[in-house]
């Protein structure tokens, strides 16, 4: 990599075979985890970044399947003044051809929201987000975000990955490359319930950096986020002792197969065997959140029903990134992708997420670590502002809208704008590509010079495009 270097590991594997978590008791292994969080908060860990960082971690909520701007942050008037009517511009190509006259137009639906504004921004919000719009002085929103790719496949690899069509790494497997890790006993990339569809693994995976730098997946997208663990993470079939023997074995199997192929996924076995030591004496306590306080809990909604799977899967992302995670990315476990039905389908999935994303926030706040931590709300698309058949919108990629809250970005700021009706992205036009530059450049990195060489070029997440979006910085 050019200019930026990893993380350096303070043990070599050997006294990491040796003492980590094999044969320990509980109190030795977690005086030794300890001895390793001091290490990993040292001068010496810290990694060399292209310029002085203004966060130290990012917290990506995905909401999967295209949250509609118009009807969530972006209110225009001319919905309810054509209503009805075509619009009075050409659309989108490859859209629902039930959208289109022969002109190429579509009948405008008004929302169903009222749309008020909040703080001493006067930020606007529907009252889908009434319990989001609290944080309304610390929110910074891009309205006039647009991306490659009108199918969710396209655009889902857009937003995770910088590529619409081939397979590329993940942002969290990019950071954790360039990065490294803030704590050793962890992963730097954990993924909080991965969803299966629209790319699945390829969402959080590294494709050709080296395979260590993939997500740790907390659970899976078609289980309950109660019961989510780390596959494998601990052996009650044997003891500690014997444990250590099998490592031992197959670091040494492992090594001589490496020294003879040089694959480098033969090393991500390796590391993932030393890092499933170590996580051994922090992360069974991150996951269990038995000790959280019940006030805790009714701030993430856990207490209903309606917000108790989403807040869980929040909760566990504040404690995980509270002990150092670097990147953490965390989606909804339904899609927002509301052909027909929109008021019935956004109404549930906001009241699902709303109050769970205002208490992490509200949460990362009191406890300081809002302050170096970037937290990144974004869908893979909007939804147009014309109607698909009688009450549905269809996919847009040419105007919606994300928002950032934390390090790095200007508070109760909203930047760009899409025209008169929320269709296409019209003042100061924002690409995908230009978003991930700009969460690097946050990070302390230039986007340009971080790269990896595979296959005779040199690499990188946002390819030979990319602007940091200046104007949000704080």
């Amino acid at each position: 990599m050019k200019g930026c270097h990893q993380f350096t590991p303070h043990f070599s594997r050997r006294q990491w075979l040796e003492t980590a978590g094999c044969g320990f008791g509980a109190v030795a292994f977690q005086a030794f985890a300890q001895q390793i969080v001091s290490a990993a908060s040292s001068p010496y860990s810290i990694p060399r970044t292209h310029h002085l960082p203004k966060a130290k971690r990012v917290i990506f909520l995905f909401m999967h399947g295209g949250v509609s701007q118009v009807d969530s942050f972006d209110p225009k008037p001319m919905l309810k003044r054509y209503d009805g009517k075509e619009l009075p511009f050409k659309g989108l190509d490859n859209l629902d051809v039930a959208l289109k006259d022969k002109a190429g137009n579509g009948l405008v639906m008004d929302t169903a929201w009222k749309f008020r504004q909040h703080g001493e921004s006067g930020a606007w919000f529907s009252e889908l987000w009434p319990h989001l719009a609290q944080h309304a002085d610390d929110l910074c929103f891009i309205k006039s975000m647009h991306t490659r790719g009108t199918s969710h496949g396209q655009a889902v690899g857009m937003i995770h990955t910088g590529s619409d069509n081939l397979l590329r790494p993940s942002v969290g497997s990019w950071i954790s490359y360039g990065l490294g890790s803030e704590n050793r006993n962890l992963p730097s990339f954990v993924s909080v319930t991965p969803p299966a569809g629209h790319g699945g693994a390829r969402n959080y995976g590294s494709a050709f950096l080296p395979a260590h730098h993939q997500a740790t997946a907390l659970g899976h997208s078609s289980g309950k986020t109660a019961d989510a663990t780390i596959e494998y993470l601990q052996n009650k079939e044997i003891a500690s002792v014997d444990q250590q023997r099998q490592l031992e074995l197959l670091n040494r199997i492992n090594q001589k197969h490496l020294s003879q192929t040089r694959d480098s996924q033969v090393d991500g076995v390796i590391h993932s065997y030393e890092m499933a030591a170590r996580m051994q004496g922090i992360a069974p306590d991150l996951i269990d959140i038995s000790s959280e306080s019940q006030s805790t809990r009714e701030l993430y909604g856990m207490d209903k029903k309606e917000t108790a799977d989403f807040g869980h899967r929040c909760l566990l992302t504040r404690r995980f990134c509270e002990a150092g995670v670097r990147y953490l990315q965390v989606s909804t476990p339904y899609v927002w992708d509301q052909h027909s039905n929109l008021v019935k389908g956004h109404t549930k999935n906001a009241l699902a997420v709303d109050k769970p994303i205002s208490g992490l926030l509200t949460d990362l706040k009191q406890r300081g670590l809002l302050d170096d931590t970037l937290v990144v709300w974004g869908t893979e698309f909007g939804r147009t502002p014309v109607a698909q058949g009688k009450n549905g919108r269809d996919h847009n990629p040419a105007g919606f809208t994300v928002w950032l809250s934390g390090a790095g970005v200007k508070p109760g700021y909203s930047h760009g704008a899409t025209d008169e009706f929320g269709y296409y992205a019209r003042e100061n036009k924002v690409h995908m590509h230009d978003l991930h530059a700009t969460i690097l450049h946050i990070l302390g990195v230039d986007h340009e010079r971080l790269t990896y060489r595979y296959a005779g070029r040199d690499f990188r997440l946002t390819d030979v495009y990319g602007d940091v979006v200046k104007e949000i910085l704080a």
